[in-house]
């Protein structure tokens, strides 16, 4: 039983001592010295496993009691996560050596950080979530206060750290809660103890805190107060990761717990996520329109679009998670290449995030001005790129759920939103000539990155890349 559990987990396992192996051979030899081509051994590590987990397929199975699922929905969400910090790995390199904080911890808290993500998105009891959850997290605290002698990063990784702590102790309340009143931390027990949609007080009450404790890792309203301040102090690199794998793992850890586990009451759950959704959306949309910094900036267009992708779960069926699924995968794409087009920002080597920079930025460098222009109006919705078919989906499982009204408001807040990504667009292209404007430079792994990102939502439309019919079978997994 203990060999059949531990080749279920076998993908963890691996990254797991990797991880712990380079951390022993960096300590004991040159450290610093062996972080570039750490950083190379880290991503191919991830591609691999990316690799081999998208290629496992078969039955859904269990391990170590229930408590680690390893099913169609784990596998996709495992493959967005370890692809997407793999190009994050790769893409920040240059720019963490150029700084000077490719330290040999940065790789490898990296690396723990993403065993913490594959073990939320398969968690089957509260004890492996909350495990999960524990290990993205320190991890994250931590590279999140790398520049160590900047303020802006340390403050970064306090508030982070602060807020985080105040999250999982919402989180530890409402598992206590629910085991409590459901009398196990098995999210089947949890389902069981809700059957025919009926659930005690007080275990709907242990649901409203375990949903506060995974809103502030999903970064929605009002749980999104660290999210802008972080974005803005963390290095570069680790933004990008912050807005890439986290996401998707926080997103398909909600989904896990509220179907596997509060399945049975999803009328309940049902209106804390429109709300969540709706505040959400306005207020990223609004907050957005006064930035001045491109990394603030898209701190708040993060947030709207976590309102976006929780419509897909308010739908509360698999279509509404398929939806998810898609729109999480998508917006992961449009957010890897910005952010590759934010690394490659700089005047005279050093790097810069004032949007008013860009003005003009299309006569230094035309060609990755039309594809950050694509990845914008992607971002913003507009057909006919991915980002819009990625809305339209979750907008079409929220209709025939009968949640018009939700998707009227979500219209109104996209329009909104559409201005601070145009506010951009014109800049590049029609803005004044000022004498700090940005090169036009930037390495070739960032301008492939850019391109191929911006070259996936213009081909993408025709099928998805074959992610739609993989979401499908990932959300026929999850909701059953």
């Amino acid at each position: 039983m203990i060999q059949t559990d531990l080749i279920i987990i076998l993908p963890e396992i691996v990254i797991s001592i990797c991880a712990m192996l380079a951390l022993v051979v960096s300590v004991y030899s040159g450290k610093d010295a062996l972080a570039s081509r750490l950083v190379l051994f880290t991503a191919a590590l991830f591609v691999v496993m990316a690799l081999w987990i998208g290629n496992s397929g078969g039955e859904s199975q269990s391990a170590f009691g229930g408590m680690f699922q390893d099913d169609a929905y784990a596998r996709f969400c495992k493959v967005v996560i370890l692809l997407s910090a793999a190009a994050v790995l790769v893409m920040g390199r240059d720019y963490m050596l150029r700084t000077g904080l490719l330290r040999f911890e940065y790789p490898l808290l990296v690396a723990f950080s993403v065993v913490g993500m594959m073990v939320m998105v398969s968690a089957g009891d509260l004890m492996a979530l909350y495990m999960g959850l524990e290990l993205q997290s320190l991890a994250l605290y931590v590279i999140a206060a790398l520049r160590r002698d900047s303020i802006n990063s340390t403050e970064a990784g306090l508030k982070y750290f602060v807020l985080g702590a105040l999250s999982s102790g919402l989180l530890l309340y409402g598992a206590s809660l629910s085991y409590g009143y459901a009398g196990t931390t098995g999210f089947s027990g949890i389902i069981e103890s809700t059957a025919g949609g009926q659930a005690s007080m007080g275990l709907l009450f242990g649901l409203v805190f375990v949903i506060a404790g995974l809103a502030f890792k999903v970064s929605v309203v009002p749980f999104h107060m660290w999210t802008p301040d972080v974005y803005e102090g963390a290095p570069t690199p680790i933004t990008a990761f912050f807005a890439t794998a986290p996401k998707m793992a926080a997103m398909g850890l909600f989904a896990r717990v509220l179907y596997d586990a509060f399945g049975g009451v999803i009328g309940d759950w049902q209106q804390i996520l429109a709300l969540l959704s709706v505040l959400s959306m306005f207020l990223g949309a609004v907050a957005a329109i006064g930035q001045t910094d491109i990394k603030r900036l898209m701190a708040y267009s993060s947030i709207a679009h976590m309102g976006y992708a929780l419509i897909g779960l308010v739908a509360g069926t698999a279509q509404g998670v398929q939806a998810m699924l898609i729109y999480m995968a998508v917006y992961v794409t449009m957010n890897l290449g910005t952010f590759a087009f934010i690394l490659s920002m700089e005047k005279d080597g050093q790097p810069v995030t004032k949007i008013a920079a860009l003005n003009l930025y299309a006569n230094r460098a035309p060609g990755k001005a039309i594809a950050m222009l694509v990845l914008l109006f992607s971002l913003a919705g507009v057909p006919p790129f991915l980002g819009f078919f990625a809305k339209f989906g979750v907008w079409t499982a929220a209709i025939d759920a009968g949640m018009i009204w939700l998707v009227f408001a979500s219209a109104i807040a996209s329009a909104i939103g559409a201005y601070y990504y145009l506010r951009i667009v014109y800049l590049m292209y029609f803005g004044d000539d000022v004498d700090d404007a940005l090169n036009g430079g930037g390495s070739p792994v960032l301008w492939g990155v850019l391109m191929a990102a911006a070259a996936i939502m213009v081909f993408g439309i025709v099928n998805l890349f074959g992610i739609n019919a993989s979401a499908a079978g990932a959300a026929a997994a999850l909701v059953n």
